[in-house]
């Protein structure tokens, strides 16, 4: 995946460098809370782009919270995941290929419960956009 694009943010770039010379996402974090890796394909470009978001997962499913710190817009990796879906999670050593579906209703007010539990400054990001943060689920 050395083809990859990184981040053009620093401290994502550097999160996800760490990630790839270590192997892991193992000791990855932001506050104190672990980290997964996402790569995601360019709905344009069609290039593969890392995405390091908080680790919310349950059963094998996992959480892509698309909440860019509660800006008033979208990240634009937000519509790489709805144009190609199929997206690849690294977390810790293991790498699992799932496909992303947006979450509505109350499977997201479920999911968003997880969210916040596994990173609470979500609640705020969330006070501090006007657009509801959507969310994708990954199985």
């Amino acid at each position: 995946m050395s083809n990859a694009e990184l981040s053009p943010t620093g401290w994502v770039r550097s999160q996800t460098e760490t990630i790839l010379e270590t192997g892991t996402t193992e000791g990855v974090s932001i506050d104190g809370r672990p980290i997964v890796l996402f790569t995601t394909t360019g709905a344009k470009s069609g290039k593969k782009r890392y995405v390091p978001l908080m680790r919310v997962e349950e059963n094998g499913k996992y959480l892509m919270v698309a909440s860019k710190g509660g800006a008033p817009e979208h990240p634009s990796w937000y519509f790489n995941v709805k144009a190609n879906p199929k997206v690849s999670v690294q977390d810790g050593e293991e790498t699992v290929e799932l496909t992303a579906r947006e979450i509505d209703g109350d499977e997201f007010a479920h999911w968003w419960e997880l969210a916040v539990a596994a990173f609470p400054p979500y609640a705020e990001y969330q006070k501090k956009t006007d657009r509801r943060i959507p969310a994708f689920v990954l199985e």
